[in-house]
């Protein structure tokens, strides 16, 4: 059935990776013990991991928030059962810590091999 219809147009996760769309991580995952590449969402990017002036006050920089992100998926990830999973965890801006939910989606990378989106809770 498929073959049935022509592609007009693919936007890969590479293409999404190279665009700036999506943050390759899969660094530090693997350093947290994640075994396939992960991405984060520009907007989980900018909202959770990306610090200002006043969280470097605080002590808070973007490896730190970026571990504690992928961490927690990880922590999490040991009982998911599907390919989809929503979790938490806190997150401090300034001198607020407050508790976020982010949505973790694991599916095939352009070449079909299994990777990790985190985004979210409302991305696709």
């Amino acid at each position: 059935m498929r073959d049935e219809f022509e592609v007009i147009h693919a936007y890969t996760r590479r293409q999404a990776i190279e665009d700036g769309t999506l943050i390759d991580v899969s660094g530090m995952a693997k350093e947290a013990g994640i075994r396939y590449p992960v991405a984060l969402t520009r907007t989980v990017w900018e909202e959770y991991v990306k610090t200002d002036e006043k969280d470097r006050e605080v002590g808070q920089s973007e490896e730190g928030r970026l571990w504690d992100i992928l961490w927690m998926f990880r922590m999490a990830a040991t009982k998911c059962k599907g390919d989809t999973l929503l979790y938490k965890l806190y997150h401090l801006s300034g001198k607020k810590h407050r508790l976020i939910k982010l949505k973790a989606v694991c599916g095939p990378d352009d070449d079909g091999n299994p990777c990790i989106t985190i985004m979210m809770p409302d991305e696709d």
